[in-house]
This record gives structure tokens, C-alpha cells and sequence, in this order.
């Protein structure tokens, strides 16, 4: 499974918000939303994230094995 709990670190860490993502970077609010809950994305999502943020892949998400109960 990933994980973009580190999204939000890095937004935070930056002084990005997620208002600033919506309005003055045209990032889709439901996208934001998919992220939030760790659901599917497109590379090109993330790739547009890693510029905006100026980072690595590895700031924003992280994969996690799925527990036993989740498979």
C-alpha cells in the first residue's frame, strides 16, 4: 500500500498549504482528497507535486506492506 502521510509533512515543512495547492497551483481539490484518504493517483499527479514542492518522491509518499486483514 502507499502511503502520503509524508505529503503533508513536506507541505508543512515547505509553508505550502493545501489552499495554496488549490488556488495558486490548479492542483484539483478532489485530488487532494484521494491523497488524504491513500487512495489511487496518477504518476503524473505525483510527478507535478515533486515540482511544485520542489522534492523527491520519497517526501511525499511511502509504501507500506498491507496488513493481513487488508489483502
Amino acid at each position: 500500500m502507499i502511503i502520503y502521510d509524508r505529503l503533508w509533512e513536506t507541505m508543512k515543512r515547505k509553508g505550502i498549504s493545501q489552499y495554496s495547492l488549490i488556488q495558486h497551483h490548479q492542483v484539483n481539490e478532489a485530488q487532494l482528497d484521494r491523497l488524504r484518504k491513500n487512495m489511487v493517483t496518477k504518476t503524473t499527479t505525483l510527478s507535478r507535486l515533486c515540482e511544485i514542492l520542489d522534492c523527491e518522491i520519497e517526501d511525499i509518499c511511502q509504501y507500506t506492506k498491507d496488513s493481513p486483514e487488508e489483502t
